[in-house]
């Protein structure tokens, strides 16, 4: 089969979501396989992509608007989740940077020790 053949004029709703479930579960089994914070910080950061996935497929299948006015809500939630996970990833960084300022590690074993 020659390659200039295949066509994506195919892609569906469907196979946005298996994407997005694939990026979901590599995040989820990060999260859970990780024991360093940047590792684990990775893994959120994965999920939170995977529901920008989601949101976009179901905003352009689901109710897309007309040609001449589509509906940008899904792009909008995008929007949002991006500039979240940004703040997120930034405070994120700054208490793992002085978590190993005190600590000289990363590893989330070592937070034991910060119990009262």
């Amino acid at each position: 089969m020659n390659i200039a053949a295949i066509s994506f004029a195919h892609v569906g709703l469907s196979h946005y979501l298996i994407v997005g479930s694939i990026l979901f579960a590599c995040g989820v089994v990060t999260i859970l396989t990780k024991r360093n914070a940047i590792g684990m910080l990775i893994g959120v950061e994965l999920v939170l992509n995977a529901a920008n996935v989601n949101l976009v497929a179901y905003n352009f299948f689901g109710h897309g608007g007309t040609p001449d006015a589509p509906r940008l809500d899904g792009q909008i939630f995008a929007i949002f989740v991006i500039v979240i996970a940004a703040a997120e990833a930034a405070v994120a960084l700054a208490i793992f940077l002085n978590f190993y300022n005190n600590f000289a590690s990363i590893n989330v074993d070592d937070a034991s020790d910060l119990k009262g």
